[in-house]
């Protein structure tokens, strides 16, 4: 009962860092996309790489139960997600370790990450996605540590439905695979993860041929050719790809980073079943992301930080840590880790030049803190036709569309720059 309440704490506490940290301004980015799909209310019938079919519905269903608008229907959908993601990772952690200050301090590690944190506190699809990927973890974890056979359907259930938000965990079908292998014994709960995960899979296909689209829409889309990119790289490029992943891992996960090592290695010893199960999801989630060739790689990293966390927990449950504890609190520490690598930065000359550059959208703040309030907004940016030093047509094109949406509906040209 008490890891319940302790993940009923976590909730509350990360709810309310994530809101009051949520965006002041519609960000840079993405984000107008996901609201102007969402203030359109026009349900989403097809289920693409980049239409998030799940996402925008539950958007638009949570305006239309709540009466709302789609800023705060979709920044109440990412916070809530964020949130219950990260008590999640606790019950994951608590039921593998089964060490209570490990599993709160891999929570908080995580809560804190940066690309977690960021996507909780702006109008992104990966919160949400984490949630479901999270649930299928605990499920896996659930199945390996407690016997309790229902867990494994319900892991080719939340991975299934996972694919509906963001298509990207196709990549974590081989660690289902692996899991059921496992598991084959167990035939009719077997049997019933893959027909669940089989039919999730197979509507999405369902769905976009009945729309007219060809059969590999929903792994394609026809905004870019980043899977083809990815494979015409250089030799340097591949290399400099590995090392920017290195230094993701570490802004994530700081210090913390040793102990998912170690936890990994104490996995391997210990229950090496799981571990080539969570090793398997790992490497292909891992390696797409590190060589995928889009700017924003870091954000589908965030399938294998959850891993990274959960591993973490598991390290710091070591015996060999065990007097780490009295520390823990160190982690509570993380917020101010980020404003002291900010004002150092700060003081340098190139953090300048790149804090001048990017400025338009925030500047160092938006590359080094995570949270966003008081941040830049792209419509006030838009309606003020400022110039970028960089191309950003593909942001403003969104932009333009959403503040002709607002004028038809009453809003004035200073109401819209405060959105």
């Amino acid at each position: 009962m008490n890891k319940y309440l302790s993940a009923v704490f976590l909730f509350i506490i990360f709810l309310g860092i994530y809101y009051f940290g949520s965006f002041s301004k519609i960000p840079f980015a993405d984000c107008v996309g996901f609201v102007l799909s969402a203030e359109k209310g026009i349900w989403e019938t097809t289920a693409t790489a980049t239409s998030h079919f799940l996402y925008i519905n539950t958007v638009i269903f949570i305006k239309n139960l709540a009466g709302n608008n789609a800023i705060e229907a979709s920044r109440f959908l990412v916070v809530f997600s964020g949130a219950a993601t990260v008590s999640v990772v606790y019950l994951a952690v608590k039921s593998i370790s089964k060490t209570e200050w490990a599993s709160l301090t891999a929570a908080f590690v995580f809560g804190f990450s940066f690309t977690f944190w960021r996507n909780a506190e702006i109008v992104e699809v990966y919160t949400y996605n984490s949630l479901w990927v999270s649930l299928f973890f605990f499920s896996v974890i659930k199945s390996f540590t407690e016997k309790k056979k229902m867990y494994i359907p319900l892991s080719g259930l939340f991975l299934g439905v996972s694919l509906w938000v963001h298509i990207q965990n196709i990549l974590l079908i081989p660690a289902l695979l692996v899991f059921l292998f496992y598991f084959r014994i167990e035939k009719k709960y077997t049997a019933a993860a893959l027909l669940i995960f089989a039919i999730l899979f197979g509507f999405l296909f369902i769905l976009n041929i009945s729309q007219g689209l060809p059969f590999t829409s929903p792994y394609s889309s026809d905004q870019g050719t980043w899977v083809e990119d990815s494979l015409k790289k250089s030799m340097i490029q591949y290399v400099k790809d590995f090392f920017q992943s290195l230094v993701y891992l570490i802004y994530n996960f700081n210090i913390f980073t040793f102990f998912g090592g170690a936890g990994i290695v104490y996995l391997y010893k210990t229950n090496r079943k799981m571990f080539f199960v969570f090793a398997t999801g790992a490497v292909c989630v891992y390696g797409f992301s590190t060589f995928y060739a889009v700017s924003d790689n870091y954000v589908f990293f965030l399938p294998f930080n959850i891993i990274f966390a959960l591993s973490i927990g598991y390290g710091l449950s070591s015996a060999k840590y065990a007097h780490l504890r009295k520390f823990s609190w160190v982690c509570l520490l993380i917020p101010a880790g980020y404003f002291l690598l900010f004002k150092a930065i700060f003081l340098t000359e190139k953090g300048k030049e790149f804090h001048t550059f990017k400025e338009y959208k925030g500047g160092l703040n938006y590359y080094t803190l995570p949270w966003m309030n008081n941040n830049a907004g792209i419509l006030e940016f838009t309606i003020d036709k400022k110039k970028a030093p960089e191309p950003i047509e593909w942001m403003t094109i969104s932009a333009v569309e959403y503040i002709k949406l607002l004028k038809s509906k009453g809003y004035t040209e200073e109401q819209i720059r405060k959105l």
